[in-house]
């Protein structure tokens, strides 16, 4: 019998909880207001020029460790890669890193068909090669989407994330700890 008590309780405060709910006053609205919406004019698009194409140049960013390389791609040229105003034999003396920053190019065979003009700023040596490959590679995605999937399977289009990890308190290096005396 306590059971059905209990039941009988929780079903009439069930029942007066509708009916709180329901009894609420409505309010009344008092006074409209008018509020006029904007008026949209439709103005004619026009080809907005992005900033990655500029005329016959195109514009592309290749980023690795802490170098920044700013590239301007012409697609139209006869085969002339500047880096800081030096050429790449110039720049990068090393053969490896040559091979490295003209590796897209030579996988779509275009060597001699376009110019390039870098600007490239902090890192080392390498991770300056590596910015401007990629740099180069985001500019031939631009310029042709087709080229996308050949160059995505050959790598150029990743952006290694790997930087130096920062120097934590307490510690020699970002992980390194001071040597353990034990007297």
């Amino acid at each position: 019998m306590p059971v059905k008590k209990e039941k009988e309780k929780t079903k009439r405060t069930k029942e007066t909880a509708v009916k709180k709910s329901v009894k609420k006053p409505v309010k009344k609205e008092t006074a409209k207001k008018t509020v006029k919406k904007p008026v949209v004019k439709e103005i004619p698009q026009k080809e907005v020029e992005t900033p990655e194409k500029k005329g016959n140049i195109l514009l592309a960013t290749g980023k690795r460790k802490t170098a920044i390389a700013r590239i301007q791609f012409f697609p139209q040229g006869q085969g002339k890669i500047s880096i800081n105003k030096k050429s790449v034999k110039e720049y990068f003396p090393v053969f490896g890193l040559q091979e490295l920053i003209l590796s897209p190019l030579r996988l779509l065979k275009k060597e001699k068909d376009v110019d390039v003009k870098v600007k490239v700023r902090g890192g080392g040596v390498r991770g300056q090669a590596e910015a401007v490959r990629l740099g180069i590679t985001r500019a031939l995605v631009s310029l042709n989407p087709e080229w996308r999937k050949e160059l995505k399977s050959a790598g150029f289009l990743r952006r290694d994330p790997r930087k130096k990890e920062r120097k934590k308190p307490g510690l020699k290096r970002a992980r390194r700890a001071p040597q353990w005396a034990k007297r």
